[in-house]
């Protein structure tokens, strides 16, 4: 096998000029490909980590039914106290799980005591908040991003809203809540700060206290809408969140016997998950693209190697020469061709992603500024490697079998 290697890659360097041609077209393919896929899958970590460190959670629980009404905030499908209790003892004994926040979810009427609007309110816990949705602080423009996040009788508003009807930090507002029987009740609150909307400009979403929610809401028990749950390491989400279905479908159950509640990951609550699905199906498309770079290069250069050789290979057919190490002649020369185009493209892409690290890519969302910083995952380089050298090889089957079952006398007549 070394020596039909040796053979092969002295054959590769008669050709000198059209070997470098070769391998560099597998080169460029090679970091075309593990710059788009590091480049897309950083950029997609990035924009996944800020929809749901500031405002979904790796997962959120419901009662059942009350995500297909979720734009109408329904107050007659809330999780009640024990069903709350019970799934509180499921969180707490899943190690898996960093911090979660219960929320008591309202819409609400925003009023300055001149103007009226809409507001959709979110009461939380603030220190549960925090550590669940841990850049949510981030987005407050004004009011400042230290101490508690929203005390009882204070409110943190969009930004929607604060330009709209002219509210700044400190001032005064009333809400102006209906809860589930009808009954209508008001507060008065001081807006505690601004927030950016990380969902655009559209964005109608504040934050009060759970407290203040309850009381609101006139609730005599602590009930809740919705539960979002942060985990320890994100690439085991779907491990984690399997685990705690499976528990909540057998342990938090109503009078019927059947599940009361129901859990999402976040890609089934953001439409940002669609643009994920087209990354990967980008990604798909650019394999693709390598996968055919290298099979028409490495398939045309051995063809080419084939029909320049044909006395050649007729002579080594006519001294013996079994038909399987001739073969096993051009198959290496295809594999190796594929391996020193791709393990320079790797060893490219490798020093470009150094330099991105010193220079990072950087651009705006909302008000933040992010930074584009591309990681090769040594899987995908493996993939690529991997990829690059079996297409090759398979590449090379068909000219290699020409060569192997040439006609000998044929081969020596050949001009």
């Amino acid at each position: 096998m070394i020596a039909t290697l040796k053979l092969s890659a002295r054959n590769l360097l008669r050709y000198r000029r059209r070997t470098l041609l070769t391998a560099l077209l597998i080169t460029l393919g090679v970091v075309a490909l593990l710059l788009f896929v590091s480049t897309a899958s950083t950029f997609r970590n990035v924009m996944v980590g800020s929809i749901t460190d500031s405002m979904l959670g790796h997962l959120q629980i419901h009662r059942k039914g009350y995500t297909s009404a979720i734009d109408n905030l329904p107050l007659n499908l809330n999780l009640g106290a024990g069903a709350l209790t019970k799934v509180d003892k499921i969180l707490k004994a899943e190690p898996a799980i960093a911090a979660y926040s219960t929320r008591v979810k309202i819409g609400a009427m925003f009023s300055n005591f001149a103007e009226t609007t809409s507001i959709r309110l979110n009461g939380v816990d603030p220190v549960a908040e925090d550590a669940t949705v841990p850049a949510l602080r981030k987005r407050i423009l004004d009011g400042g991003q230290t101490g508690s996040l929203v005390e009882p009788g204070q409110v943190l508003i969009p930004q929607l809203i604060a330009k709209g009807m002219k509210v700044k930090v400190g001032d005064a507002i009333v809400l102006v809540v209906t809860n589930a029987s009808g009954s209508v009740n008001a507060k008065n609150f001081t807006v505690r700060g601004v927030l950016d909307s990380v969902t655009g400009p559209g964005g109608r979403d504040g934050y009060i206290n759970i407290q203040d929610a309850r009381e609101l809401l006139r609730m005599d028990k602590p009930e809740a809408m919705e539960i979002a749950i942060r985990l320890k390491d994100f690439d085991q989400l779907e491990t984690v969140s399997a685990r705690i279905q499976d528990r909540l479908n057998t342990e938090v159950l109503n009078k019927d016997d059947k599940p009361v509640t129901e859990l999402h990951l976040w890609s089934d609550l953001s439409p940002f998950a669609t643009i994920v699905k087209m990354i990967g199906l980008m990604t798909t498309f650019i394999r693709i693209m390598l996968i055919s770079i290298v099979l028409v290069s490495v398939m045309n250069v051995m063809l080419m190697a084939v029909y320049e050789r044909i006395r050649e290979i007729g002579t080594l057919a006519a001294i013996g020469t079994r038909p399987g190490k001739i073969m096993g002649l051009f198959l290496g020369e295809g594999l190796l061709l594929g391996l020193a185009g791709a393990a320079a493209g790797i060893a490219i892409s490798y020093g470009l992603v150094v330099l991105f690290h010193a220079w990072p890519i950087n651009f705006t969302y909302g008000r933040n500024e992010l930074s584009l910083v591309p990681e090769l995952a040594a899987s995908e380089v493996l993939i690529v490697l991997g990829m690059a050298v079996l297409v090759s090889a398979l590449a090379s089957l068909q000219p290699a079998w020409r060569a192997a079952n040439m006609d000998p006398v044929t081969a020596l007549r050949h001009v």
